[in-house]
């Protein structure tokens, strides 16, 4: 099976619909971060196969969870090579992407890409997460933050949770045993707003992975002291 077949494929598993252009999108999106990767650390995948099934298809198992609309306004927090945030973007060609990281470089990665798969309402923003869900631009402007990070539940809410505005949703991609980290949450959901309304069991297509997507509805506001100045979040979680 050929990438864009694999791809295809993993897609209509998932009812997933991808056009022809969005194909070539994320082939175009493969080069590049392959190309990239040789000269700075993107990814310690670097095999096609492995990177369209283990990036691509795992932050694309997200899509069928998210309602979307012209409207819809996301933010990936700590975005990295671009994940979730650009294969969501890809998928959902209406919604409004902003994609953060603390790395200039990463950021430069991500500005070639854009242009280069030619997406519009893409915006990069380089700042710590910290400093980004403190400003007023961001802060509580998000339908949906989305966010693939290795940081416990706790921290990545302190994290995520300041950019949703209320009735909005922070969907976390998780390991598979993240159920411990949903029960050591629950004080900090509470003081950040947060409430957790659901939770999905995905296995990626033509691999033995398997993940958790965590759904957060913010409720109520994020006090004004959070998210805490850099350093303080993960050495004292909530």
């Amino acid at each position: 099976m050929d990438n864009k077949m694999l791809l295809k494929s993993c897609c209509q598993q998932m009812q997933i619909s991808l056009s022809q252009e969005m194909t070539e999108q994320f082939m175009s999106y493969m080069s590049l971060l392959l190309e990239w990767n040789e000269k700075m650390n993107l990814t310690a995948i670097t095999e096609e196969r492995e990177v369209i099934l283990k990036h691509f298809v795992d932050c694309l198992s997200l899509v069928p969870y998210l309602e979307v609309t012209q409207e819809t306004k996301i933010i990936d927090v700590g975005t990295g090579a671009g994940f979730p945030g650009l294969p969501v973007k890809i998928a959902c060609p209406n919604v409004s992407m902003t994609l953060l990281d603390s790395l200039q470089k990463r950021i430069g990665f991500l500005e070639q890409a854009i242009i280069e798969m030619g997406l519009n309402n893409v915006v990069c923003v380089h700042a710590r997460a910290e400093d980004g869900g403190q400003n007023p631009l961001y802060r509580e402007a998000f339908d949906y933050c989305v966010s693939r990070a290795v940081a416990n539940l706790a921290v990545l809410s302190e994290y995520c949770l300041p950019f949703v505005k209320i009735g909005g949703t922070l969907a976390a991609l998780k390991g598979p045993d993240a159920t411990a980290e949903i029960l050591e949450a629950r004080s900090a959901l509470e003081k950040l707003g947060g409430k957790v309304t659901r939770v999905v069991d995905v296995t990626i297509p033509f691999t033995e992975l398997s993940h958790k997507l965590i759904f957060i509805e913010k409720v109520s506001p994020t006090p004004k002291q959070y998210p805490r100045k850099a350093g303080k979040i993960s050495k004292n979680p909530l």
